[in-house]
Parts: C-alpha cells; structure tokens; sequence
C-alpha cells in the first residue's frame, strides 16, 4: 500500500514538474516574441573603431527606449563580404563563398523590427563593404520583400566636419528602398541621421555634437520599431 501511495506521489510531483515546465517554456516563448530587435551594423574595414563606436551609442541610446528593446551590434571590420555579381537572386547570396553567411542569423531573426546602418565617408561616398553589404541583402527580397515596412536609420563617420556625411547617409538610405523599408531620420540638427566628425585621433566619443546626433538617431529608430512591432 505504501509503496502505491509513494508511486502516486511521485507521478504527481512528476507532473506538476510537467507543467511547471511547459509554463515555463510558454513564458519564455511569450518573451521571446516580444523582443524587439534593433541591429546595427558598422560598414567600415576597421573593426571596433569610429564607426563602431559611434554605432555603439545609437543603439544604447535606443535601448533605453522601452524595456522590450534588445539590441545587436554587427561589426563588418574585417569580414570579406562580396558584392552582387549582377545575379541578385536570394539563393545566389547565399551561395557566395564569404563572410556574410555569419551575419545573416542575426538579419534573419524573427524579432527584427529596425536597423541602423553606418559607413565612414571615403570621398564623400559610403565603403565598398557597405555598398556589398546592401547589395547582400538582395537574400531578403525573395520570395516575399522580409524587410518591406521595416525602419532604417543611417550614420556616417569623415575626416572632415563636412566630409560627405550626408551624401553617405542618403546612399545607404536610397538603397534601402530598393528593400521596401521605412527610412528613419534624427532628432533636432541632424534629421537626415547622425553625422559624426573624426577628428580626435579615432576618439569619436570627443565629438560631443556627433555622438549626440548618434543617440538621437537611435532614438528615433527605436520608437519607430515600436510602432512597426504594433
């Protein structure tokens, strides 16, 4: 008879782990798909410098937005990603033999609801690593436009305090709507996004005017993620 009464117990602690278990598993769920993804990615060859940095800030500043609000930083510095060799078709992307397979979990997440992108001004132009990374995304275009809606903001980095920031800027904003996605602008006296001056050694952080617009620009684009989130 005891040995019933134990066997029952067990059964029922067994399944009250169960279903401590599966609520567990459903709240984790339930969060899971309420994240709200903001990802930068920095274009520039140097890994971990001014455009990374300036990149850093738009999105801490984004994530003090709304608690929800998770952010990625993709650093492109010293990746090999190739351009379009004029077949733009999602599986050519994914077959070509270079680094842009890594990044391409983070783009793909379901949680994904904006994106800051960023390049240093050479010449008053965006990097060719920015210019393969938008050619890269032809991989979202088909069968169905996955970033169509989607809010996008822009930052650039020069030598100069008018070194072609805006021109970079409007770049990768123009390639963006070739995608279907939302362009974002900044706050106050960047609204066309943030523009950063290098002119502290590599010490973005020193171009107080810059990093503000930085900030500024995450901000932006984390409000509009919420609003694409709905």
């Amino acid at each position: 008879m005891m040995s019933r009464e134990m066997t029952r117990r067990a059964l029922l602690a067994s399944a009250a782990l169960g279903m401590a278990g599966a609520d567990a598993a459903q709240d984790t769920a339930a969060k899971d798909a309420d994240k709200i993804l903001v990802v930068g990615v920095s274009c520039s060859p140097r890994n971990g410098m001014t455009t990374a940095t300036a990149m850093a800030a738009a999105l801490e500043a984004a994530k003090g937005v709304d608690q929800r609000i998770t952010t990625e930083l993709i650093d492109l510095g010293g990746m090999r990603i190739l351009g379009s060799d004029g077949n733009s078709s999602a599986q050519a992307v994914r077959e070509t033999d270079d680094d842009f397979i890594k990044v391409l979990p983070t783009l793909d997440s379901p949680n994904l609801c904006a994106m800051i992108i960023g390049s240093p001004s050479y010449y008053r132009s965006m990097s060719s690593l920015c210019k393969a990374f938008l050619e890269k995304l032809a991989v979202f275009r088909e069968p169905t436009m996955r970033l169509a809606d989607v809010p996008v903001g822009a930052l650039s980095v020069a030598s100069n305090r008018n070194g072609g920031q805006e021109l970079v800027i409007e770049q990768i904003l123009m390639a963006m709507l070739s995608y279907g996605a939302v362009i974002v602008g900044g706050k106050g006296k960047g609204p066309l996004g943030a523009t950063l001056w290098n002119a502290f050694e590599n010490d973005i952080t020193q171009d107080e005017l810059g990093m503000e617009s930085a900030r500024n620009l995450g901000i932006r684009v984390a409000e509009a993620a919420l609003k694409y989130k709905g």
